[in-house]
């Protein structure tokens, strides 16, 4: 049942950071300082993590490590960074996953186990919703979120369930959909790793989808297609796995109806998030990389999504790294594996990434990106459970990370929340989902929630 913070409560979990203050001189975790776990955690704190710093794979054992889930405390706090507060939108949420912004402000929230999308609308300048509601049913574990055609007047949402994309008739300020959905492509195989998230290119061209893998490193694809290895490789994209594979660990690219579906990019193990960089129009991904190779490999990351691009799933990882399960196989492919854009912990499960654009926070956060880390369950030393800040200069990404949000951890064994969701509302305040409580937070700055 869907419960809403009252005053009380709302006014217990917004949130004083005073004491989370970066130091300017504060110096950028790099190398092995920067693997790090949950403990070395707080806001301010950055990482680089480079291509180079990696370890051998096994040089630390595999560990199945889940954290527990605990009740929210009653006296919930976020970390945040000075001037910054967060308050309560919504609790008590099945599964609140992806979250989008529709043009007229109103909050989009796949609730994905549920089956439904949720809607949201917030009293201007306040975590409250004046309105909310179930916007479609009867979905299939529904995740990504898209408004058509992109820009102010958009006629339609896509919504992209474990097994398909299908698209509602939409108007601003619609509450709930008018219509039963239209298909626009059926068929997506949903096994394994199920979300499945959507975007289109500013000019509304290209319809983008992820399709994560159907294993973690593709165990039952066999070591060659059949008809063989080199007419595969010179008849399909590079990268391009097979068998129960086939269509997987990809960005593939649609037409917005739905027609020339084709592979855009190729060897990205899950990616679990998508967006469009409002400076570059690139499309950008974070991807979940493979377990069971230690503690720091490979590191997870955020890329901008090239066309054509092979990111190494299976067979290689941040560039020319063999993975030693698949030693030898696709020596035809050494060398070519493009090296994502910024390396984040291993294991920590970003989700979702979103650029700012707004104008609320502090000017040196425009251009900068938030991705929601759901936390590690492969790692002796639990990391994730948090927002991190990608930093960008001149619409390009230097490499580094900060912790934004903390505090989701109770204990070594336990936490209280899982983020998934980020979005920019279009008052400039970061919207934050976490489905271990099911709830929904709405981030400003300032003196205080206004």
């Amino acid at each position: 049942m869907m419960r809403f913070a009252g005053p009380a409560l709302s006014a217990a979990l917004f949130v004083s950071t005073a004491s989370f203050a970066q130091q300017a001189d504060e110096p950028v975790l790099k190398g092995a300082a920067a693997f790090g776990d949950w403990r070395a955690d707080k806001p301010g704190t950055r990482r680089l993590i480079r291509p180079d710093d990696l370890p051998k794979p096994n040089a630390t054992r595999s560990t199945s490590n889940s954290a527990g889930i605990a009740d929210m405390p009653a006296d919930a706090k976020l970390q945040l960074p000075p001037g910054f507060s967060a308050e309560l939108v919504a609790s008590g949420i099945d599964n609140p996953r992806v979250v989008r912004v529709a043009p007229n402000g109103d909050l989009f929230v796949a609730d994905s186990k549920a089956n439904q999308v949720r809607i949201y609308r917030l009293a201007e300048g306040s975590a409250k919703p004046a309105q909310d509601g179930i916007f479609a049913g009867n979905l299939n574990r529904p995740y990504g979120i898209a408004f058509y055609p992109p820009g102010a007047d958009p006629q339609w949402v896509y919504v992209a369930n474990s097994d398909s994309i299908v698209r509602f008739a939409y108007r601003n300020g619609d509450l709930k959909a008018s219509g039963d959905p239209e298909t626009i492509v059926g068929n997506i195989p949903a096994s394994h790793h199920w979300t499945r998230d959507i975007a289109f290119s500013p000019d509304g061209k290209t319809l983008y989808l992820s399709v994560g893998s159907g294993s973690n490193v593709a165990e039952d694809m066999g070591r060659e297609p059949k008809g063989g290895l080199d007419a595969w490789a010179k008849s399909q994209p590079l990268g391009a796995a097979w068998g129960s594979e086939d269509g997987r660990a990809d960005v593939l690219a649609f037409d917005p109806d739905g027609k020339n579906g084709r592979i855009f990019a190729a060897g990205l193990r899950n990616c679990s998030g998508m967006t469009v960089q409002p400076a570059t129009g690139a499309l950008w991904c974070v991807v979940n990389e493979r377990d069971a190779l230690g503690d720091n490999v490979p590191p997870e990351y955020a890329t901008v999504v090239k066309e054509g691009a092979f990111y190494g799933w299976p067979w290689y990882y941040i560039g020319n790294n063999e993975d030693p399960r698949h030693k030898g196989e696709r020596p035809d492919l050494a060398g070519k594996t493009t090296v994502p854009d910024v390396l984040m912990q291993a294991h920590s499960a970003p989700l979702t990434i979103a650029f700012y654009e707004g104008k609320s926070f502090p000017a040196e956060y425009k251009g900068d990106a938030f991705v929601a880390l759901h936390g590690s369950w492969n790692r002796g030393n639990r990391t994730g459970y948090k927002v991190v800040r990608l930093l960008f200069k001149d619409g390009r990404p230097t490499g580094a990370y900060e912790d934004f949000i903390t505090g989701f951890v109770v204990s070594n064994g336990e936490v209280w929340g899982r983020p998934v969701g980020v979005a920019i509302a279009s008052d400039g305040a970061l919207i934050v989902s976490e489905d271990g409580n099911g709830t929904i937070w709405r981030v400003t700055h300032g003196d205080g929630p206004s």
